[in-house]
């Protein structure tokens, strides 16, 4: 992926907090790294191991930057969906290349929807009836009875 593009995700990520110099080169370095946390948290200079606390940290935006990798990269699913489609010659492991697309498209919420067709139909219409008045008895004799 092109410098270019990983600074319009990270510029278009919503970030919710203010982020230390640290934490913003780990986030730098994870799309330069293939998504590898331990080897992106030492190059931004984190200890050897400590990569999970700042995974655990940094959740929220890891999954931002992780939707925009996803986003950019939906246009060259679909055109690899295209260009299977139309090919006339074989293309190797086009099912493989095919599911990876439609997977990607599906998780940015372009593939395929499901829809849900619910008719009802009823014989009789839907009476609202007025709510019912006090019934008060006067006069009334009362007896318990224990059995």
């Amino acid at each position: 992926m092109t410098r270019l593009i990983y600074l319009l995700i990270l510029y278009n990520m919503e970030t919710k907090k203010e982020l230390t110099t640290k934490q913003q080169d780990f986030l730098d370095n994870l799309i330069a790294c293939g998504g590898d946390a331990r080897q992106a948290a030492e190059v931004a200079g984190y200890a050897p191991g400590s990569y999970t606390s700042v995974v655990k940290a940094l959740k929220s935006e890891i999954l931002d930057l992780t939707e925009g990798v996803l986003a950019v990269n939906a246009p060259k699913a679909a055109m690899k969906l295209i260009q299977v489609m139309d090919s006339d010659e074989p293309i190797p492991q086009a099912n493989m290349r095919l599911q990876a697309a439609q997977t990607l498209l599906d998780r940015v919420g372009i593939g395929k929807k499901e829809r849900l067709d619910v008719k009802v139909e009823t014989p009789s219409g839907l009476f609202i009836l007025p709510a019912k008045a006090p019934t008060i008895i006067e006069d009334a004799e009362y007896e318990e009875t224990y059995e």
